[in-house]
């Protein structure tokens, strides 16, 4: 029974001695052995290790790649225009001595902190060289490389590695929001009001050759109607006077009938000229010089209707 009680404390310091040598190492992550701060082993694979118990200790790291968003920073670039400018950076540890001699206690944490700061100086050295065409296009993946080789080459002394940078934001800054806008507000109506000039212009030599053409169309049109009425009227005067020269007393006839047409139209036509004038020609009796005799008055109511008078011979040739 005594000796029980003394085996039991035994059993028990002996398993925790044991339990605290051994550790074991997750798949996701690495492992340093320490003693008294000192770096002893190192384990990157998964799996046991041993260490000496109440001497060392073990400090575990991430393996897996780890993301990092940097503070947003002012960047002056090369035609002196200032962008907000923020990254996303994607990095492991690779070498973990160098990595516990560079954050010492403050691992992963000050880990980027430090990568942080690589990447705010990093940044405005290579956007400080270019222009805010190339930064704002599309095609911008050749300054996110050379920033990463950048921060490739400085985080070496940290133990890790940068693998990408992405830039994330290249906006303007606040107070310069407004002159730009106002800016590019201006440039665009510069270019409408070009347009529109540049219409306007178009649109007047259209205008002066459809009017051009007008003219010349209406021209061409106007002497071919004179033409065509010169014809006209010659070859009416030539069948005119082919019918004089066949009748010149029915085509004087039909020329005095289409003369009393024209001066006698209306209700109140007058005419002033003498009686015995060549124009009352066809309006007298045949035989008869002289005016025109009044028709007679109508007899009276009851008379007798008078006889009428013999009409007179024709004249020869009428």
């Amino acid at each position: 029974m005594m000796r029980a009680i003394y085996v039991i404390p035994v059993i028990v310091a002996v398993l925790v001695t044991a339990l605290s040598s051994v550790f074991i190492v997750d798949e996701r992550k690495k492992a340093l052995v320490l003693q008294f701060g000192q770096v002893r082993q190192i384990k990157e694979d998964a799996g046991l290790g041993f260490k000496m118990p109440f001497i060392q200790e073990v400090v575990y790291y991430e393996d897996r790649i780890l993301g990092l968003q940097t503070a947003p920073i002012e960047v002056t670039l090369l035609s002196d225009r200032r962008l907000v400018v923020d990254a996303f950076a994607r990095w492991r540890i690779v070498n973990l001595a160098a990595f516990r001699g560079a954050v010492a206690a403050g691992g992963e944490d000050r880990a980027q902190v430090l990568l942080n700061n690589i990447l705010q100086q990093a940044i405005p050295e290579v956007l400080g060289k270019t222009t805010q065409d190339r930064v704002l296009s599309q095609d911008r993946t050749g300054l996110m490389n050379e920033i990463r080789d950048i921060a490739r080459r400085e985080a070496q002394a940290l133990g890790v590695e940068v693998i990408d940078v992405r830039l994330t934001r290249t906006d303007l800054p606040e107070q310069n929001l407004a002159a730009t806008f106002a800016r590019m507000r201006a440039e665009r109506e510069r270019e409408a009001a070009d347009e529109i000039a540049r219409g306007g212009e178009a649109a007047q030599r259209v205008r002066a050759a459809a009017d051009r053409t007008v003219v010349e169309e209406t021209s061409f049109a106007r002497r071919q109607a004179e033409v065509i009425r010169g014809e006209a009227d010659a070859e009416r005067n030539s069948i005119l006077a082919e019918a004089y020269g066949q009748n010149p007393e029915f085509f004087a006839f039909i020329r005095s009938l289409n003369a009393y047409e024209v001066s006698l139209r209306g209700q109140n036509s007058s005419i002033v000229m003498q009686p015995d004038s060549q124009f009352f020609e066809y309006l007298r009796a045949p035989g008869e010089v002289g005016p025109i005799p009044e028709p007679a008055a109508a007899p009276a109511e009851g008379a007798a209707a008078p006889e009428p008078a013999e009409p007179a011979a024709p004249a020869e040739g009428q």
